[in-house]
């Protein structure tokens, strides 16, 4: 009986949808009738209709006729139903787009319009219908050989893999879900991952016999590997003719290659693409699309090492073996890329001994040139297709080629994110910055589907930043390099970082951290015109002041000398923006511990700005404070008094007695008066100085935390050590609040406080904070750094207090021989180390 209902239902089920599909394609057709055409995607969907409709009827005659069995009605419901909510849904959207004869010509252009924005969900109901005609087909073509001798045996396994198999291939856990999930009846899926290249059309009658086959289920189960679809034009473009054109196959079923590929309950289809949206387009479904990531380090280093070995089981990396810490920094270096990592052991191995690991990762370092110089060379691969490149960055240049032809506008906007930091590219920053006038049908979101589809980009986490791999960013800047559009695209970024890169005040510091790395992704991007030349200079200006209030002075240096050279050479060596920029470098070197270098160049900038500013001039009057600050850091503590003074004097009355630059010379004024004893004096300056900053800046600005600090050292000097001790622990705390536990300020609240503790007879404790504030020192600003060494000095003493004496002496000879050799033999600092070191030794 139940089986009975089940023949009833689906027959019924077929007459429906036959007469519902149609009253649907007599709609298509009677507007194309009457008004001569029909949108594109609508085109297709006609195209596919009678098919079904056709198939539909065949799968009824063969039920009523008896030559269907029981499990397939039951494995057709499904189908069926499905082909009746596609129809349906595509219903929907012909009432909402075709013009019906009676509508107003404003409706018309309303429903015109609104059908450009349906095409998308046409496709893919397309899409859907044509794998239910191949489901029907395929059980249709399986009842005609119900007749058949089912006795004969099964074909013997077979491959026609026309590749042999990898000796030093490395087993993937992406590898495990394939299988697991290609066991599956009728299952398709993609592998979207960088690389690969195209496919070809075949002949019309190959495929008819290849489908013929594959839809018997005699012929026992199959795989199916499609590999490198790539272009979607191959598969869904019409048959350009061939023989077999008008057989029963291909003028029903096979217009296209993707026709031609069957869905059968025994086979299972595996589909490798570099494009994420052709994936969909062959799988229906995205859910069926595995993403194939580089490999994890443990992959990349077990890859590496096998190629290495070679077949002759010799290795080629360094005498003594593969260095673990090289290894790994070269898989790092190619973004743990098999291609790369490929290439790389064939170089290795085809120049042993003299090529190893090590000098292989000292190539890529080196510049831009030896690293393309590797990456584009093409070593062969015997197991792979002869006429793929084996080249990383020939490879991926097919990708940015064929972007180029189909959405140009995808390409500039690539382009454009190839200069910046790979990661964290903020969407903000881009936008329509890329477009060019003639983009006129460009829109960012489609532009970045296509990079994101060919895996060229990836979204961060928070869907608004976006991120390349490395050589994926290098091979783009080479690919510019190579049509000569690098240059302009260079001078694009660096004007837009010029706009958007802020000045480094307090108060943008987290926007300047924000955008830093891109700042430092400017420095390569040199324009050679001048317009975008002072861009580049101002872009690296304001990033190196930012640099050096974070201390990073190294960077902060580098970014200093550029600007500097490119202005002098541009403006020449007194405008105003150059003597900005030889001050700016003046403050990177000070901060940085280069004393004597940093005076030479704050005279050259006062110097200047007194001639071509005026003596009473702000910047001018700011270069006289700096060059007391250089004064006091070299030991010259009277003549900073007196730079103090006059600069203080001069403040006072061109910007009166609240500027915050005003009490920077107060502030600065106590520090040299605490140096040379005048305590209560200094005191008194840095209480100014910090209650004018707290009412100007608030309690926890950066400015008046160093007035604090100050205030509680000279504190700490007139033996006041609970007050000391009280104001550096809240500084300390606010320090590690506002600006994180490795900055340079906050080693100094560790420092002080230490001191403080020490002073009280809490040895223990302020030992641990001096070791804080080394290894932080040590690692930040170097152990040759003169605060560095202020560190050692204040360690050494309260270990020598504790008994650890080896180490203290140890520590303080370390100290002592270093600050002679930075600061000079007559500076105080090497005067007082020296001191304690007699006092300890003799």
């Amino acid at each position: 009986m139940a089986e009975a209902l089940a023949v009833v239902s689906i027959v019924a089920n077929i007459v429906q949808l036959v007469d519902f599909g149609s009253c649907v394609l007599k709609r298509l057709e009677e507007y194309q009738f009457k008004l001569g055409d029909i949108p594109e995607a609508f085109r297709h969907i006609k195209a596919e209709l009678p098919v079904l409709l056709d198939a539909l009827q065949e799968t009824q005659s063969r039920i009523d006729a008896g030559s269907v069995r029981e499990e397939t009605k039951k494995a057709l419901l499904p189908a069926i139903e499905g082909c009746r909510v596609q129809i349906r849904l595509l219903d929907d959207v012909i009432s909402k787009v075709i013009p019906a004869a009676s509508d107003s010509w404003i409706r018309r252009g309303g429903k015109a319009v609104r059908s450009l924005h349906y095409d998308a969900k046409v496709e893919r109901l397309t899409v859907v219908i044509r794998g239910y005609i191949q489901t029907l087909m395929y059980h249709a073509a399986a009842s005609l050989d119900q007749s058949a001798d089912r006795t004969l045996p099964r074909p013997i396994p077979s491959s026609t893999v026309p590749f042999r198999r990898d000796q030093h291939f490395v087993d993937r856990q992406v590898l495990a879900d394939i299988d697991c999930r290609s066991q599956q009846p009728a299952s398709r899926l993609a592998l979207v991952g960088l690389g690969g290249v195209g496919l070809d059309q075949p002949d019309a009658d190959i495929l008819m016999r290849v489908y013929s086959w594959l839809c018997d289920d005699t012929d026992g189960r199959w795989l199916m590997i499609v590999d490198n679809a790539d272009d979607a034009e191959v598969f869904t473009s019409k048959s350009a003719g061939g023989r077999g054109s008008e057989d029963w196959f291909g003028s029903r079923a096979a217009s296209t290659l993707l026709d031609s590929i069957p869905q059968s309950s025994n086979g299972s289809i595996l589909i490798t693409s570099r494009s994420r949206d052709v994936a969909f387009r062959l799988t229906g479904d995205y859910a069926n699309i595995i993403k194939v990531r580089p490999m994890d380090q443990a992959d990349a280093l077990a890859l590496l090492r096998n190629q290495l070995k070679g077949d002759s089981g010799q290795d080629y990396a360094e005498p003594d073996g593969m260095g673990q810490e090289d290894a790994t920094a070269l898989v790092e270096a190619l973004d743990c890329m098999p291609l790369a990592i490929s290439q790389a052991a064939a170089y290795i191995g085809q120049r042993a001994p003299r090529a190893t690991v090590s000098r292989y990762l000292q190539g890529l370092r080196q510049g831009d040139r030896d690293r393309a110089k590797l990456l584009q060379m093409d070593l062969g691969d015997t197991r792979r297709d002869g006429t793929a490149s084996n080249s990383v960055i020939a490879t991926w240049q097919i990708s940015f080629e064929h972007i180029r032809r189909e959405r140009p506008s995808a390409t500039r906007l690539l382009s454009l994110m190839s200069l910046f930091n790979r990661q964290g590219i903020p969407e903000s920053l881009l936008g329509r910055r890329y477009h060019e006038s003639s983009d006129v049908s460009a829109d960012f979101e489609d532009d970045l589907n296509t990079l994101l589809s060919f895996s060229l980009v990836a979204t961060d986490v928070d869907g608004r930043h976006f991120q390349m791999h490395r050589l994926v960013q290098f091979s783009t800047i080479k690919w510019l390099e190579l049509r000569g559009d690098l240059e302009g695209w260079k001078e694009k970024y660096v004007t837009l970082m010029d706009e958007n890169y802020p000045d480094s005040k307090y108060e943008n510091w987290k926007a300047c951290q924000a955008l830093f790395s891109h700042a430092q992704a400017a420095v390569p991007c040199r324009p050679t015109r001048e317009s975008p030349l002072e861009a580049w200079t101002s872009v690296l200006s304001k990033a190196m002041v930012y640099a050096h209030e974070m201390g990073y002075y190294q960077v902060a240096q580098e970014m200093g000398r550029l600007a500097l050279e490119a202005r002098e050479n541009t403006l020449g060596a007194e405008h105003p923006c150059t003597l900005s920029s030889v001050g700016r470098l003046a403050t990177a070197l000070r901060v940085g511990g280069k004393y004597e270098e940093a005076q030479v160049m704050f005279r050259r900038a006062m110097q200047g700005r007194e001639k071509v500013l005026g003596p009473e001039d702000p910047l001018t009057l700011s270069d006289l404070s700096n060059l007391g600050l250089v004064s006091s850091e070299r030991g010259n503590y009277k003549e900073a008094e007196l730079i103090y003074r006059r600069s203080l004097q001069s403040n006072e009355k061109v910007l009166g007695l609240e500027n915050t630059s005003t009490l920077a010379s107060v502030d600065n004024l106590g520090l040299a008066l605490g140096k040379q004893g005048k305590l209560h004096e200094a005191e008194a300056m840095h209480r100014r100085a910090l209650e004018g900053s707290k009412k100007r800046l608030g309690d926890r600005h950066p400015d008046t935390l160093v007035c604090a600090r100050n205030l509680a050292s000279v504190l700490g000097f007139l033996a006041r050590y609970e007050e000391a001790e009280s104001l550096h622990r809240r500084v300390l705390d606010d320090s590690v609040r506002v600006l994180g536990e490795e900055h340079p300020f906050t080693s100094y609240s560790f420092c002080n406080l230490g001191s403080v503790l020490h002073s009280q007879g809490k040895h223990q404790e302020a030992a641990a904070m001096h070791r804080q504030a080394l290894a932080r020192r040590e690692k930040i600003l170097g152990r040759e750094h003169p605060h560095t060494l202020s560190s050692m000095h204040n360690l050494a003493k309260p270990l020598k207090t504790l008994g650890c004496n080896q180490e203290a002496i140890s520590l303080m000879k370390a100290c002592c021989k270093l600050r002679k050799q930075i600061l000079g033999p007559l500076h105080p600092d090497t005067k007082k180390s020296f001191k304690a070191l007699n006092e300890w030794v003799f």
